[in-house]
């Protein structure tokens, strides 16, 4: 599975819709935690229950906008999110994932300076949320719970030398092919523009590889 740490603007952006969290919501996000270091006390499960709200988002809606300090972090129950960065009319993604992930704008969360990235749910999505405030008292009670966000930071870090390194290809079939490698759980699910877009060529060019691809197999 692929990680990312996904943070929110503002209070007023969980408005599609959102209530407390369940128990099937905590299980779902201590298997995420937990894959990065085990969490043991349970004031943790506590906390979580406290702080956590629910947040639905439909295909298309905005997260967080450029420019915005995010204040909620979000961890992907159900569906799928892509950042993306506008250069004149053409939006260029710069990331993309999916549930059972998280994700961040890193300069909210480490210098709370504003995001780069546009964020957009490019499916119907289900999230938990949970504030800039709530994580940062979390860190504080339960010293343990830093362990597993410096680990997280860590599998961010990786996965953004991924991301610079499929930048610095120039054949449009490798960079799909290291796609498929890292990615492969969204190659038939995310729609081909926005992976065109992360790689850095035409759609025309990604159908063409494609093809190939799957005629050579």
């Amino acid at each position: 599975m692929r990680y990312h740490l996904a943070l929110m603007s503002s209070a007023k952006q969980l408005k599609e819709k959102s209530n407390t969290v369940t128990a099937t919501d905590i299980l779902s996000l201590f298997q995420i935690i937990n894959h990065f270091h085990p969490v043991t006390n349970p004031e943790i499960e506590v906390f979580f229950r406290e702080h956590l709200t629910r947040a639905f988002f439909r295909k298309g809606k905005l997260l967080l906008k450029a420019g915005e300090v995010c204040d909620y972090v979000y961890f992907i129950k159900k569906g799928a999110v892509r950042g993306y960065i506008r250069e004149g009319v053409k939006d260029i993604t710069t990331w993309i994932t999916a549930d059972g992930e998280m994700v961040t704008s890193i300069s909210g969360l480490d210098s709370r300076e504003a995001a780069i990235d546009n964020m957009q749910a490019i499916e119907d999505s289900e999230l938990l949320a949970l504030s800039y405030t709530a994580l940062q008292t979390l860190y504080d009670k339960f010293p343990e719970f830093n362990i597993v966000v410096r680990k997280l930071l860590q599998k961010y870090y990786r996965d953004a030398e991924g991301r610079a390194f499929i930048a610095r290809l120039t054949n449009a079939e490798t960079k799909y092919k290291h796609f498929l490698m890292n990615h492969s759980h969204l190659a038939n699910r995310v729609p081909l523009k926005y992976i065109a877009s992360f790689l850095g060529i035409t759609l025309e060019t990604l159908s063409r590889v494609r093809k190939r691809m799957s005629q050579s197999s």
